[in-house]
């Protein structure tokens, strides 16, 4: 598919005023594109001075119910009381917008920086916020969003690799193996329903906006249903193991002022972090064909970006058979 007929190509500037000004808003200036790829995002602001981001949704990735579910946990949250940015209503209640075949939501900004994680005031508060998060996340299940299932998204990264031109023989051979033996490993690890809550999904620090020990929570296209430990582990980065213990224990006290947390979940680590790194080599062959991708990521069309993951993922084969390392 070439750029001319991708359908995020079409978006023009004028096209995204015209989508937010059509609700009743009017934008003195242009709209800024941020860093996004897998939706359109854009920060505009209008004529008395609020600034909103703006998410045009990829088209077939989520249907509309999906996406509702998405805006009424937010809503949910807000209500509760917890730093997210809710998505704005109209007059008839709907968040969802539509617009020339586009589909599109407006949220408040939430200004500020990503979170220290070498901070432990920082960590003590991203682990009350979770908590705050998941106290009100276990309160219902999702009905239209999906379920973290390592089996089945496992097997979906390694067949969308394998089913591209980006590996040589050699390399292939080796992927095969090491993502074969990967999903033997994961298979092992199963959890109950009952530790199933809706979480944010994709938790990583730059989803996270505030200053000071002040910070909300933001992009939730990626929630779902799966174990709290989701929404943590991102924050652990420390490589030594005193570090970690820091780490690990202000994330849990802060979150426990909000929701207790079961420790034995901190066995899911590993197996998440290999399906993240599995999975996300699979969304970058897997959306080759927008135009931003390539242009981006250019390094993916390179056999050593693929040396590079296939030596990760053996890594983490070896971490996976290795001794726990997350212990509160």
């Amino acid at each position: 598919m070439d750029a001319d007929h991708h359908p995020f190509s079409t978006l023009s500037p004028a096209r995204v005023v015209a989508a937010i000004e059509s609700l009743g808003f009017w934008l003195p200036g242009e709209p800024f594109a941020l860093n996004s790829y897998e939706n359109r995002v854009y920060l505009v602001h209008d004529d008395e001075r609020r600034r909103w981001v703006a998410k045009f949704y990829r088209p077939e990735r989520w249907s509309d119910a999906c996406i509702q579910e998405e805006h009424d946990f937010l809503a949910e949250l807000a209500s509760a009381g917890v730093a997210v940015a809710a998505p704005w209503r109209d007059e008839d209640g709907r968040s969802l917008l539509h617009a020339e075949g586009f589909r599109f939501a407006l949220f408040p900004q939430h200004p500020g920086q990503a979170p220290e994680l070498e901070n432990p005031d920082h960590l003590f508060a991203l682990g009350e916020l979770i908590g705050s998060v998941h106290s009100v996340g276990e309160r219902a299940s999702f009905r239209q969003r999906g379920v973290l299932d390592l089996d089945a998204m496992v097997i979906d990264a390694r067949q969308r690799v394998l089913a591209g031109p980006w590996l040589d023989r050699r390399q292939r051979q080796a992927y095969e193996r090491v993502s074969s033996a990967l999903h033997e490993t994961l298979a092992a690890y199963r959890w109950s329903p009952e530790q199933q809550i809706r979480v944010h999904g994709d938790c990583h620090i730059g989803n996270i906006l505030g200053r000071d020990d002040h910070f909300a929570l933001v992009d939730f296209d990626d929630c779902l249903m799966a174990p709290a430990v989701q929404d943590l582990w991102m924050l652990i980065t420390a490589q030594s193991p005193e570090e970690r213990h820091m780490q690990l224990s202000e994330v849990i006290e802060g979150y426990e002022q909000r929701r207790e947390f079961d420790r034995r979940e901190l066995a899911l680590t590993e197996p998440l972090r290999t399906l993240r790194l599995m999975r996300y080599s699979a969304w970058l062959v897997s959306r080759w064909e927008d135009p931003a991708f390539p242009a981006a990521f250019p390094w993916v069309a390179d056999n050593g970006y693929w040396e590079s993951h296939i030596r990760t993922l053996e890594q983490q084969r070896l971490a996976l058979d290795g001794a726990p390392r997350w212990l509160a």
